[in-house]
C-alpha cells in the first residue's frame, strides 16, 4: 500500500492534482447547502427525557421563548411613572407588536396588561392598564397605584423600586431572536427621553452568541492560516515550498466541511470550530516531510528518489500519530451530545484525510518543483548555522534538563498537585449571558435589569394531579349507563368515542356538551340514563379540577413560600396570586380579603 501511494504521487503528480481538485470542488459545491444551528437546546438528543418533557410543557401551556426589554429611569423622582417614560413604553410596545416573529397576543407589557378592579361588591371589572399613554403626572400616579394592587405585575412588569418597566416579547422561534432584538433596538434608538433601554433574555444571548461565534470562526480560521503560513515561511525561507502544506490544510478543511454539510448535518456552534482544529493539524505531517526532504536532498539528486525515501521513512510514524489523534477525537462519540459526536467524528475524519492528502499531494508537488527552486533548498541548508538564537536556547535548555532531572521532576509533581487543587474548585458557567464580556450590551442589560427586578429568567414548576382512579370509575359507570340505552338515536356513539379518548384528552367539557345534545332527542329510559350520566360527568369534571380547590391552592402557596425562602428565587407567580386578587375585589377590596377562599 505504501509503495503504491509513493509510485502514484511521484510518478503521476498531475493525476493527484486533478483528483484532489475534483474532490475539493465537489465538497465546496456541497457547502452551499449549509444550514446553521445556533440553538444550544439541540445539544441534547431529540428523545432526551428532559427535552421531551420541556417541549411537552411548552405545547401544553402555550409557552414561548421571550426577549426581555427593559426601560430604566433612575433620574426622575417618580422613576418610570412619569408621562414621558410611560409614553415611550407605550410607543415601544405598540411598535414591537407589529414585528414579524412576535406572538402579539402573548406579549406582556403595561400597555397591554389587564387591570382588575372592583365596580361593586361581588362584581369585577377588567380593563386596560394603560390603553393610552398618560399625558399628566396624575394619570401616571393612577397607573402606579393600580400596579401596586396587583402582585402579579410587581417585580414582573414594573420593578419594586418603580425605576424600571419590562416588556416580555414572546417569539415564534429562538433563531429569530437576534433579528428581532436588532429591530427592537432600532425602534428604541428613535425614542426621545432620558430612559435607558436594555434588551436581554436567554434566547437573545444564545442566538447572539451563536451568530457571533460563527463570525469569529470566519475571521479566526483565515487568520490561523496566515499565521501558520508566516511561521513556516520563517523556518523554511521558501514561499513556494510552504504553499504546499497550506494547500493540504485548505483542501482538508473544504472536503471535511463539505462532507459534513453534504451528509445533511447542520453546522452547530461545535461544528463551526472544526476548521480551527484541522488547520494546524493538517500541516504537521507536511512539515515533517519537507524538513527531512530539505535535509536529504542535494543538487544532483533525483527528487523522486529522495522523496520516496522520505515517505518510506516517515510513513509509519505519521500514520500512527494520525490514527491515535483520530481515535482521541472519535472518543467523543461516547458523549450523549449529538453536536459533540459530530464534531469528534469529522475532526477525526479530517485528521486521517490530512494524512492521506499529505502523503500524496506533497510528494507530487515537490517532484514538480522547478530545479532552480530545489537548488535554492540546498543553498538554504548550506547557509544554515547552528549559532542561531533558537539553536543556542535549545542547547542551553537541553543542558539544564539533563543536569537537573530531579529538580524538574519535583517541579512537575508540584505543578500537577496545584492543578488538581485548582480542578477541585471548578465552577461550571452554564449561563449564556456570561459567555460575553462584561462590556457587552447583553451582559450590561442583564446586570441592570436583574438589579432592578426580581430576575429576568423564568423556571417553570409543573404540578400534575393523577386523576386516573376517578376517571376509570366514571368510565365504568358511564359505560354501564350507555349499555342500558337500546336506541341509537341518542348520540351514544359520539359519547362512547369521547369516553374512550378521555384518558388522553381529559376533556370533560366536550363530553358534557355531547350528553346535553343527546338529551334533546332522548326519551323514556334513554333520557333517564342520559340525565344520570350528565350528573356523573359534571361531578367527575369537578373532581378533575383539583388545582381549583382551596387545598391545592394552599399547597401551591406553600411551595411558593419555600422557593422564595431558598434565596435562589426572586419572585414567584402562580394561580393563588390570581385567585387572591379576585377574592379581594369580589368582596371588600381591602387587604384583609387578599386571601384564598375557603371553598371551591
Amino acid at each position: 500500500m505504501k509503495h503504491r501511494i509513493i509510485e502514484l504521487s511521484t510518478g503521476r503528480p498531475k493525476t493527484v492534482y486533478v483528483l484532489m481538485a475534483l474532490i475539493a470542488a465537489v465538497a465546496a459545491a456541497l457547502m452551499f447547502r449549509i444550514e446553521v444551528d445556533t440553538d444550544p437546546e439541540n445539544m441534547l438528543p431529540a428523545d432526551q427525557p428532559d427535552r421531551v418533557f420541556h417541549n411537552r410543557v411548552e405545547e401544553t401551556f402555550a409557552l414561548h421563548d421571550a426577549i426581555v426589554v427593559g426601560i430604566v429611569n433612575e433620574s426622575n423622582p417618580n422613576g418610570i411613572y412619569n408621562p414621558a417614560s410611560l409614553g415611550s413604553l407605550h410607543t415601544l410596545s405598540e411598535r414591537i407588536l407589529t414585528l414579524d416573529g412576535v406572538i402579539a397576543p402573548d406579549m406582556m407589557s403595561l400597555a397591554v396588561a389587564d387591570n382588575i378592579s372592583q365596580t361593586e361588591i361581588g362584581a369585577l371589572r377588567f380593563e386596560w392598564m394603560m390603553q393610552d399613554a398618560p399625558t399628566t403626572q396624575v394619570q401616571s400616579n393612577q397607573i402606579r397605584d393600580a400596579v401596586a394592587r396587583l402582585p402579579l405585575l410587581n417585580d414582573t412588569l414594573v420593578s419594586g423600586d418603580g425605576q424600571a418597566a419590562a416588556i416580555y416579547v414572546p417569539i415564534e422561534s429562538k433563531d429569530q431572536s437576534y433579528r428581532i432584538a436588532g429591530e427592537i433596538q432600532a425602534i428604541a434608538d428613535t425614542l426621545d427621553g432620558e430612559d435607558a433601554i436594555h434588551i436581554t433574555g436567554l434566547p437573545v444571548a444564545e442566538d447572539t452568541f451563536g451568530i457571533e461565534m460563527f463570525i469569529q470562526m470566519g475571521i479566526s480560521a483565515p487568520l490561523a492560516a496566515v499565521m501558520i503560513f508566516l511561521l513556516m515561511w520563517y523556518f523554511f525561507k521558501s514561499a513556494s515550498l510552504v504553499v504546499s502544506p497550506m494547500i493540504v490544510a485548505m483542501a482538508t478543511v473544504i472536503i471535511t466541511m463539505g462532507a459534513l454539510i453534504g451528509l445533511g448535518f447542520t453546522v452547530h456552534i461545535m461544528s463551526s470550530m472544526i476548521p480551527i482544529f484541522l488547520m494546524p493539524i493538517a500541516v504537521v505531517d507536511s512539515v515533517h516531510i519537507m524538513s527531512e526532504f530539505a535535509d536529504k536532498y542535494h543538487a544532483d539528486d533525483d527528487p523522486k528518489v529522495v522523496m520516496s525515501e522520505v515517505i518510506s521513512h516517515l510513513y509509519k510514524p505519521m500514520l500512527f500519530t494520525s490514527v491515535t489523534t483520530a481515535v482521541g477525537f472519535l472518543s467523543l462519540l461516547l458523549t450523549p451530545i449529538p453536536p459533540v459526536q459530530i464534531f469528534g467524528s469529522f475532526v477525526a475524519f479530517g485528521v486521517l484525510l490530512a494524512f492521506l492528502i499529505t502523503i500524496t499531494f506533497i510528494p507530487a508537488y515537490v517532484v514538480r518543483m522547478r530545479p532552480q527552486r530545489l537548488v535554492a533548498l540546498t543553498k538554504l541548508k548550506a547557509d544554515q548555522r547552528t549559532e542561531t538564537p533558537l539553536a543556542r536556547t535549545l542547547r542551553r535548555l537541553g543542558s539544564f534538563a539533563f543536569g537537573n532531572g530531579k529538580l524538574i521532576t519535583a517541579a512537575t509533581v508540584a505543578v500537577m498537585a496545584f492543578s488538581v487543587a485548582g480542578i477541585m474548585r471548578i465552577e461550571i458557567n452554564d449561563n449564556p449571558v456570561r459567555w460575553f464580556k462584561e462590556s457587552h450590551r447583553i451582559r450590561i442589560a442583564d446586570i441592570v435589569l436583574n438589579d432592578h427586578f426580581a430576575g429576568t429568567y423564568d423556571a417553570f414548576v409543573v404540578l400534575d394531579f393523577d386523576d386516573s382512579e376517578n376517571r376509570e370509575q366514571f368510565r365504568n359507570e358511564a359505560n354501564a349507563l350507555l349499555d342500558n340505552i337500546t336506541t341509537t338515536d341518542a348520540g351514544t356513539e359520539n359519547i362512547r368515542g369521547l369516553l374512550s379518548s378521555l384518558e388522553d384528552t381529559g376533556n370533560y367539557g366536550a363530553l358534557v356538551g355531547a350528553i346535553d345534545d343527546a338529551l334533546f332527542d332522548a326519551s323514556g329510559s334513554a333520557e333517564e340514563s342520559l340525565n344520570t350520566l350528565l350528573t356523573l360527568a359534571e361531578v367527575a369534571q369537578s373532581k378533575s379540577q383539583y388545582f381549583q380547590t382551596p387545598e391545592a391552592l394552599a399547597l401551591i402557596e406553600q411551595l411558593q413560600a419555600a422557593l422564595l425562602s431558598s434565596g435562589l428565587v426572586g419572585k414567584t407567580n402562580a394561580l393563588p396570586d390570581v385567585v387572591k386578587v379576585v377574592n379581594r375585589e369580589l368582596h371588600s377590596g381591602a387587604t384583609a380579603d387578599y386571601a384564598l377562599p375557603s371553598s371551591a
